[in-house]
């Protein structure tokens, strides 16, 4: 899971392709993957259960682009979604609705529907209203909907405040003291049946021991249904498990997979993971042009033409992706921000980069596999960029760059 690609010749190869090659053939800005990485991050986690009954669900919202998702679907994976146009994408890209989970606080009546309508694994429930709602929509089904309380344990997942979702002033999940209540609410509910417990912490975590110390909780509560008459056939604990975008020490998967098996198995209860970022992260690049080079006395900027609008975490998060040149010049270093050409000063993708670059050099920001095009929008009215996929040693086009036209195609003009 290595979060650069590595020069030969002066030139930068990723999974076997040049990537000069590939942003003169389908320009830039682009964001590349290689389907070989994303199938080897998935198959580790899936390989480290050994024989412990498991499901390894891809969290769609990381990148929903239907290639990944039917690569997901081939090697027989399930999927983690958070609304109807993700669990429509991955139904449209193969995946099994009886692998399906449906996590988020804000479901709608048409999403629960079509989500029972397909007959999906479970739908995690994260608030007693929402219990409710279910409860209504599957008795007029004449149907008993699958479901898992998202528990939130108060565990600090030590990630950035906006990807930490198991602390108590989190929108995510139902209290885990109070959960044992619920639970017992829903089992006299005559539209609900129980199947889990859910729990989800953060994402982007460097240290596994909070997510160990969220599991004894839920197992606690576990013992404590199953002593009630309560059954639970899944404990489904989440994702969040991080890549290395800097310098980040990131836990062993296969030490993490089995020291959860070892704290679960004695329930003989399915495991059920749900990994996103260190499945598709550094599975991807994104590819852009330095357009200028503009020095001032205080700072250097180089202005690419991938902007804000194509990725988001530097402005949102504040996060760090390494850029690196697409080939190693001789040009004189200097310290550059990394600039788009959006209006806001917000517009930036790496801050402070020593780099040997001049105008219309390709530079590659790392680890942007996850969270890239999925978080992109056409904010300045900019078209987003092309999705291309490696494949066996050759490039294919898997989301077509957007035209100006496409912008406002769905728009009207009232007299």
């Amino acid at each position: 899971m290595s979060n650069n690609p590595e020069y030969r010749n002066g030139k930068i190869i990723f999974d076997g392709i040049d990537i000069c090659d590939a942003a003169s053939e389908f320009n830039t800005p682009a964001y590349i993957y290689s389907r070989k990485m994303i199938e080897d991050n998935w198959l580790e986690y899936d390989l480290a259960f050994g024989g412990y009954k498991h499901l390894v669900c891809y969290a769609v919202k990381a990148n929903s682009s239907l290639a990944v998702l039917n690569i997901m679907a081939k090697l027989g994976a399930g999927f983690d979604i958070v609304s109807l146009g993700e669990l429509e994408r991955v139904i449209a890209a193969g995946g099994d609705p009886k692998k399906i989970l449906f996590s988020g606080v804000g479901k709608s009546y048409t999403e629960i529907k079509r989500a029972l309508e397909l007959g999906i694994k479970c739908i995690n429930i994260e608030s007693e209203a929402e219990l409710e709602r279910v409860n209504a929509i599957a008795i007029e089904m004449n149907l008993r909907a699958p479901i898992s309380l998202r528990v939130n344990p108060d565990v600090d997942p030590k990630t950035h405040p906006y990807v930490s979702t198991g602390l108590k002033q989190s929108k995510f999940g139902v209290d885990i003291d109070l959960a044992f209540s619920v639970y017992k609410r829903a089992a006299q509910m005559d539209g609900i049946a129980i199947t889990g417990i859910d729990c989800h912490i953060g994402s982007q975590l460097t240290d596994d021991s909070p997510y160990f110390d969220a599991l004894k909780r839920v197992m606690n509560l576990y013992s404590k249904l199953t002593a009630e008459g309560i059954e639970i056939s899944h404990i489904d604990m989440g994702g969040g498990i991080g890549i290395c975008y800097q310098d980040e020490s990131i836990p062993n998967i296969k030490i993490y997979i089995e020291k959860m098996v070892a704290m679960v198995e004695e329930s003989g209860a399915e495991l059920i993971i749900e990994p996103g970022r260190s499945i598709v992260g550094n599975a991807g690049l994104l590819l852009t042009k330095v357009e200028y080079i503009k020095k001032g006395d205080e700072k250097s900027f180089a202005i690419v033409d991938a902007a804000m609008n194509d990725l988001m975490r530097p402005s949102l998060y504040s996060s760090w992706q390494n850029i690196i040149p697409a080939t190693e010049t001789d040009a004189d270093e200097d310290t550059y921000d990394i600039v788009g050409p959006v209006c806001e000063s917000g517009d930036f993708l790496g801050k402070d980069r020593k780099l040997r670059i001049k105008q219309g050099d390709i530079l590659a920001v790392c680890s942007a596999g996850a969270y890239g095009f999925s978080m992109s929008s056409n904010y300045n009215s900019r078209p987003r960029a092309v999705e291309l996929m490696i494949d066996n040693n050759s490039v294919r086009v898997i989301r077509k760059r957007e035209t100006v036209a496409e912008l406002f195609a769905n728009e009207t003009i009232i007299d």
